[in-house]
């Protein structure tokens, strides 16, 4: 165990997603989201692959007796991708950024009704007040809307857009939690960007558009940053415990609202400040709860173990 190593690939995944995100937004103005999505998971496998070969797990990543699980999880992380950049296509960085933080909450709902996972109370609150907290970074978006045409669009539909990823994402968890109990991570990781891989081309051959000098590099540089991500991400968690990784999630929106101001000159409305720190204070909450917790747990089952018979 090495706590401060963990945190510190924690926060560096965190940048590389978000510089990965920033990139997509760039490349986004006129490129099918399929598009989008072929180019950050298909090159994604390029350093996912080198780390595989590196750990010598290359051939055992292709080995799999769940294919079945594996579609579906690639399947929701597929959505949860696809809407997630029609998000930033249609947001300013740090609102799609931080409208992503409800994922871990619907995750939460999803254990509870998919997995029957015993949920405790002080869960179920912090999953319905980091709702509320989502509905109030999202009602400046919502508020846009041309109610007269019935019409949703722009932010609207980008704040929409942004609360189907987290579902999607939400859901994408669970079946992770299903697969890791079997399944090795890279086989998890491989089968999802092939299959995303396959879905983006499949949905953007017919409307493709090629893409210039400076978009392709970009694209390029998304995905090998998301695989790169991916492995610092997958990393920290074997140098520090769950409950404290999750903790520095957070740490992104900095990111977000740095690199939005300075990069597309976005200033995030007040309510988005107020909703994400509703949000984070929710997920931190079940992270300190959870701790304590295990800690009442280990005690109990080490006194158990010291009291004679």
């Amino acid at each position: 165990m090495n706590p401060l190593l963990g945190i510190g690939l924690k926060i560096i995944s965190t940048f590389a997603f978000l510089a990965m995100s920033t990139l997509v937004k760039l490349a986004s103005t006129d490129m099918p989201i399929g598009e989008l999505m072929f180019f950050r998971a298909f090159f994604a496998m390029v350093p996912l692959g080198l780390w595989l070969w590196w750990t010598d797990e290359l051939r055992s990543a292709v080995k799999t007796t769940r294919l079945g699980g594996h579609l579906v999880r690639s399947i929701s992380g597929s959505g949860g991708m696809y809407f997630g950049f029609a998000a930033l296509a249609l947001l300013p960085l740090p609102d799609a950024t931080a409208i992503g933080y409800l994922a871990p909450l619907v995750a939460t709902a999803l254990a509870a009704l998919l997995l029957r996972e015993d949920v405790r109370p002080y869960r179920w609150a912090a999953v319905g007040i980091g709702f509320l907290g989502t509905l109030v970074m999202v009602a400046p978006h919502i508020a846009q809307r041309d109610v007269s045409a019935f019409v949703i669009a722009g932010p609207a539909l980008g704040a929409l857009a942004g609360l189907t990823a987290s579902a999607c994402n939400g859901f994408s968890s669970i079946q992770i939690r299903k697969l890791a109990q079997v399944e090795r991570t890279g086989t998890i990781v491989f089968y999802f960007l092939l299959v995303t891989s396959i879905i983006g081309l499949l949905t953007s051959v017919w409307v493709w558009r090629q893409p210039t000098q400076n978009e392709a590099i970009l694209l390029i540089c998304s995905g090998i940053l998301g695989g790169i991500g991916q492995i610092l991400i997958t990393s920290s968690y074997r140098f520090a415990d769950a409950s404290v990784i999750v903790s520095f999630e957070y740490s992104s929106l900095v990111w977000a609202v740095a690199i939005g101001f300075f990069l597309f000159g976005d200033i995030p409305h007040p309510a988005v400040f107020a909703g994400a720190a509703i949000v984070i204070a929710s997920g931190l909450y079940v992270v300190y709860r959870e701790r304590r917790t295990s800690r009442a747990t280990r005690a109990a089952e080490a006194a158990l173990v010291e009291t004679p018979l």
